[in-house]
């Protein structure tokens, strides 16, 4: 591995600590993470005015918001294992320097097409920027208690971007134009390759062949239906197409990893998975952010439709949820160190499990204290398996797979939110039509709970009993969800105990 960092492995064996100009990389590649937290909190509010500028169709509207995460999810893979072969530091300056254009790009967008392949291109850029700088951090940081507490600093910033990001965005819309929430991402980039050259080192894989291209190309008509599939569920229910769409990238899936295991150079390396560190604890992981993922929908739907909170006013109630993300999250490392990784992360599933346990109590009147307290709880408590559970995922991987293990990290995220949304929103919709009344005269009530509030109109009670069956939902959900939470702590202790590293 071509690399100028001070932080080699001694003859002893024994990494070396981390000094001022790793810590100093540090910041500089925690800016990725806090951007792009930022600018997928802030484009929600921002839509209604490019939408009239524009002049943006529904569909349009449909394909800027979700164009995004679906170009992520699927160059996530190829991009984190090409950083393997030519170089972290190289992809995330290539890759700041396309974030950067198709943000200018995207800000001065003169109609709704323009804007959307503006979304495709920072989406392709994005998908690069969070394995690499993740991987950089891997191999900048050998000591492991100091890999851990870095980790740490890194999801803290992506969580603190998710805190402020409604912040910032509303100021900037409030004395700007829509294209200014774009725009916030040229000085973040412009960091990065001004300081990165100087700051990182350069990390590759010199044993890594030639990129697949037919693994790329299965890789994305592996992803990109599933994602797709998975988030029309969401909107509209198990319809022929979606779960059509679901099904043929299942089906791409199973050729993509029987050509992975032909290859002598694979796009991804399965042998990751051999790993028995590696492969519960990014189960684990995946299994809680898709219990999160369905939670968050949830209570957000609950404070503005049952409990008529306006978006401004919910978005307030979230703000304790972040926050105690961001608290945990830094204090995991130093607790992996005193306790042990294992106990870390079953101590935090088994304090989600009470928050997610208090939201099968929640009434349909009045419930917004508990709702927000059981938040408060399951999101610290998931945060402390993340604070410490990407660490044993980058040191369970050689440092040369850095970029791989990372964009599998990543990936597994966004499906956890794909998955979480879908299933559990279902779920709560399944629910939430069972507990209607077989007869209501606005029968378009049965649709969601948004329309319900929309088409009660003068009768209170049809209302009344609509936002009673989606409180239901949301218990149900919650009670699924605390089972998950508890099983996932039983198998961290289970499967993660051998491997309880302090610092991990």
């Amino acid at each position: 591995m071509n690399t100028t960092m001070e932080t080699k492995v001694t003859e002893t064996g024994t990494a070396a600590r981390a000094g001022r100009r790793e810590w100093t990389g540090l910041a500089v590649l925690a800016s990725v993470p806090l951007l792009l937290s930022i600018d997928g909190s802030v484009l929600y509010l921002a839509m209604p005015r490019l939408s009239a500028d524009l002049g943006a169709s529904a569909p349009q509207q449909l394909w800027i918001m979700d164009v995004y995460s679906f170009m992520l999810a699927g160059f996530l893979v190829t991009m984190g294992t090409l950083g393997d072969r030519v170089g972290q530091r190289r992809l995330l300056t290539i890759s700041a320097t396309a974030f950067g254009a198709a943000s200018v790009l995207a800000a001065f967008s003169v109609s709704a097409e323009m804007l959307i392949a503006a979304r495709v291109l920072l989406g392709v850029a994005g998908a690069a920027l969070m394995p690499s700088s993740m991987a950089l951090v891997r191999n900048m940081f050998t000591d492991a208690k100091q890999l851990g507490s870095a980790i740490g600093l890194w999801y803290g910033c992506f969580m603190l971007g998710m805190a402020i990001g409604p912040l910032v965005g509303g100021l900037l819309l409030e004395r700007f134009r829509w294209g200014s929430v774009f725009l916030m991402g040229v000085p973040f980039m412009a960091l990065l390759l001004a300081a990165g050259r100087s700051l990182l080192p350069e990390c590759r894989d010199p044993r890594a062949g030639r990129l697949d291209p037919v693994s790329v190309g299965l890789s994305l008509i592996t992803i990109l239906p599933v994602v797709y599939g998975l988030k029309e569920v969401a909107r509209g229910g198990w319809q022929p197409v979606p779960v059509a769409a679901v099904a043929a990238g299942l089906a791409f899936g199973a050729v993509f990893v029987g050509r992975q295991r032909r290859l002598a150079n694979p796009l991804l390396d399965l042998r990751l998975f051999g790993n028995r560190a590696f492969a519960a604890t990014l189960g684990i992981m995946s299994l809680g952010g898709i219990v999160m993922a369905g939670t968050t929908l949830m209570t957000t739907q609950y404070l503005q439709t049952v409990q008529a909170l306006s978006p401004l006013e919910a978005g307030l109630w979230l703000i304790p949820q972040n926050l105690a993300m961001i608290v945990a999250l830094t204090l995991a490392p130093a607790l992996a160190r005193r306790i042990g990784t294992a106990y870390v992360m079953a101590a935090g599933l088994a304090l989600g499990t009470v928050g997610l346990f208090l939201h099968t109590q929640v009434p349909s009147v009045g419930g917004t204290g508990l709702v927000v307290a059981g938040l408060v709880l399951a999101s610290a408590g998931i945060a402390l398996p993340m604070g410490v559970g990407s660490g044993v995922i980058m040191t369970a991987a050689p440092a040369e797979k850095a970029g791989a293990a990372a964009s599998l990290s990543e990936t597994s995220g966004e499906f956890g939110v794909a998955v979480g949304v879908a299933a559990l929103g279902s779920l709560g919709t399944a629910i939430y039509r069972d507990r209607l009344p077989e007869h209501l005269p606005v029968e378009e009530a049965r649709e969601s709970i948004t329309v319900a509030v929309s088409a009660a109109g003068d009768l209170p009670w049809v209302l009344e009993q609509a936002r009673a069956a989606f409180t239901a939902g949301l218990n149900t959900v919650g009670a699924v969800s605390a089972v998950v939470f508890a099983g996932l702590a039983i198998a961290a202790v289970a499967m993660l105990r051998r491997h309880n590293t302090p610092a991990a």
